[in-house]
């Protein structure tokens, strides 16, 4: 996840020098509260990342401990203990680097290419959000990876304190954010574009690739997955929608006055449109 970091780092660069303007935009861009937003996503990654390092290798003996409490593994993760493939982990890592990709597709499309800084400016705050959730949780919370409970596995690696962050996949996570806001955005600028549910399935899609992946691989459990996949979703999606233009046409608002016709007083709501 430390890519993750430098790679948000250099958006903000990105975004700053390419925050142009010209045609309508869906979204709006606050610089003070999307600046504290951003600045507080990076500093919690980089705090995450600190209390990563920091992290103690675990003893034999608490490896043991580990072992003996297998059976206490719940039903949806079990089945993932002692996996252990390499090949499955070097695999995973294509689909997750093609995902911070996905949104600079974006730049081609004749609607979205007028707003290259605000895109990239939403979308390293949305990485932000997901690099800063994953490195706090990752650095706090202990978990044991399936391959620690393989035999197979080098004792030294299984010893390791990063055998003890399968809580939560930040792979899964990092990539649904990239993919579900890229599929979001295009959405947005284009609510009548006749492939949107081509665009999705694919958002969809690569997320779960990179997640089945980790779990042949033996670095996360199910539930890890499905966790990381959430919260990276919802972050992808949601950041964009937060930054959606109220609609200024509409206007709803008290009225009261007397009816020419019959005299009456009256008092209500007007709705006025324009157009």
């Amino acid at each position: 996840m430390k890519k993750i970091t430098i790679f948000t780092s250099l958006l903000l660069c990105i975004s700053q020098l390419t925050f142009a303007q010209k045609s309508d935009s869906p979204y709006e861009w606050d610089w003070t509260r999307d600046g504290i937003w951003t600045g507080v996503g990076l500093g919690a990654s980089a705090g995450g990342l600190l209390l990563i390092q920091n992290k103690k290798d675990i003893t034999e003996e608490e490896l043991q401990e580990i072992l003996a409490n297998q059976d206490n593994i719940n039903f949806l993760d079990e089945w993932a203990v002692g996996n252990d493939s390499e090949d499955a982990n070097m695999i995973s890592d294509i689909p997750f680097a093609l995902s911070f990709a996905t949104p600079f597709v974006l730049l081609f499309d004749d609607e979205t290419n007028d707003h290259t800084g605000q895109i990239l400016g939403l979308y390293l705050e949305s990485l932000a959000t997901t690099a800063g959730m994953y490195t706090i949780t990752a650095g706090l919370v202990n978990r044991s990876r399936p391959y620690v409970y393989s035999e197979d596995v080098d004792l030294g690696r299984r010893l390791r304190n990063n055998g003890q962050r399968s809580f939560y996949s930040g792979h899964v996570a990092a990539t649904a954010t990239a993919t579900f806001f890229a599929a979001k955005v295009f959405s947005d600028f284009n609510p009548d574009a006749s492939g949107k549910a081509w665009v999705w399935t694919g958002a969809a899609v690569l997320p779960a690739a990179v997640g089945y992946f980790r779990l042949e691989a033996g670095q996360h459990f199910l539930t890890d997955v499905l966790l990381g996949y959430g919260l990276g979703a919802v972050t992808g999606y949601f950041v964009p929608e937060l930054h959606k233009k109220k609609n200024e046409n509409v206007t709803l608002y008290p009225s009261a006055g007397v009816n020419r016709m019959t005299g009456d007083a009256y008092k209500g709501m007007a709705l006025r449109v324009t157009f």
